[in-house]
């Protein structure tokens, strides 16, 4: 069993597995006893024969045939991994300490059969990032996905450093000011973790043509996944959802509104894109607007938006968080959301879930793969 899925008996004689976080653990009726005796004997001291002998010599009822089968049960559900496997030759000599808290948290939360517990963090290993502004949202973002280990990571940003981002974009110190943020963010990613590959570039990005070069042609090879931590111009979204649909690349995006910090997950072809939920929650939404008002008239945009270094660092934890979960696969996400916190009222978790719309003008009725990008 893992060890963080360590079986206990209930006051009923029932077994329980995999903790008691909602989303993971599970409950077993045990009326005679020998799920319980099974579960302990599978504590990684045994191989598999020896614990089916183990058990039914403690159980006569119980015949070999029936112990493996529950095994095999327990495996397919995510509760057990392999005592005797060794760190995959991939990873480095000093990854094994790295990670071994994350590898160990992955561990937990992965529901599905692996061949070692570090399969996932190989997956991390082998990943490609871009990272479209590194700012508050993208500076943080970027921060945790090099500390979590993704092999490559790529922050692009046309800024420079300035005094009045100090009081979010955590990545910076005061001697950055005046520095490109693509430079600044390179030598401070590096800094973090020297065993993974960090580059930049001052890219401006004015077009979807722009995005669409950045993305298709990454030097060492085509990229894993888009971080878009940008939130100027105001079109950078609908770019980044016509041209990720156009080279099939998952992406996720996130930033605030004063209080309300949110992140969105989407992977072509997989639940609605990024138009069909904003429209769909456009539709939702009852502003009561009069004829000709605007969006902008509910909800007024400024020349900056007001943040602080939570809400900057919170919108790229939720981003980094559903990047990690797109590369590694844990936890399992089901894309085409967005999710968020209301730091007005946390009471009030944000998830905001729409179908996918025949009538979309990026994803609907035409292949994923090659839609306008205008």
């Amino acid at each position: 069993m893992k060890p963080e899925h360590r079986a206990y008996r209930t006051v009923d004689g029932n077994v329980r597995v995999g903790s008691v976080i909602y989303g993971i653990g599970a409950e077993i009726a045990d009326p005679d006893g020998w799920i319980w005796t099974l579960t302990e004997t599978m504590d990684g001291s045994r191989g598999l024969n020896q614990i089916a002998a183990e058990v039914t010599a403690r159980h006569p009822a119980v015949t070999t045939a029936t112990v493996c089968s529950a095994m095999a049960d327990l495996w397919e559900a995510g509760f057990v991994d392999d005592a005797a496997a060794q760190v995959p030759p991939e990873l480095g000599d000093r990854d094994p300490i790295r990670y071994a808290r994350g590898v160990a948290l992955l561990r937990w939360m992965d529901l599905k059969p692996e061949a070692s517990a570090w399969q996932a963090q190989l997956r991390l290993h082998r990943a490609r990032v871009v990272v479209l502004g590194v700012g508050g949202t993208g500076g943080a973002a970027a921060q945790l996905l090099v500390a979590s280990g993704v092999g490559h990571v790529h922050a692009v940003d046309p800024d420079v450093v300035e005094l009045s981002n100090l009081n979010r974009q955590l990545l910076y110190r005061e001697k950055d000011i005046g520095r490109p943020k693509a430079d600044a963010a390179v030598t401070a990613l590096r800094s973090l973790n020297s065993d993974v590959t960090v580059t930049g570039q001052p890219l401006e990005v004015r077009g979807p043509d722009d995005l669409m070069t950045l993305l298709a042609y990454g030097e060492g090879g085509p990229y894993d996944l888009l971080v878009l931590g940008a939130d100027r111009p105001a079109e950078i979204r609908r770019w980044a959802n016509r041209v990720c649909l156009a080279l099939d690349l998952p992406w996720v995006e996130g930033g605030y509104r004063g209080p309300l910090v949110t992140a969105g997950v989407h992977v072509p072809g997989e639940g609605p894109c990024w138009e069909c939920q904003r429209a769909g929650e456009s539709e939702r939404r009852d502003l009561r607007l009069g004829p000709g008002q605007s969006e902008d008239a509910a909800s007024p945009r400024m020349p900056w938006n007001p943040a602080s270094a939570v809400t900057a660092a919170l919108s790229g934890t939720l981003v980094a968080h559903a990047a990690l979960a797109l590369l590694s696969g844990v936890p399992p996400m089901e894309p085409g959301f967005r999710y968020g916190v209301n730091l007005m009222d946390l009471g009030d978790p944000v998830i905001q879930r729409h179908e996918r719309r025949p009538d979309c003008p990026a994803c609907g009725g035409r292949p994923s793969r090659r839609p306008d990008l205008n």
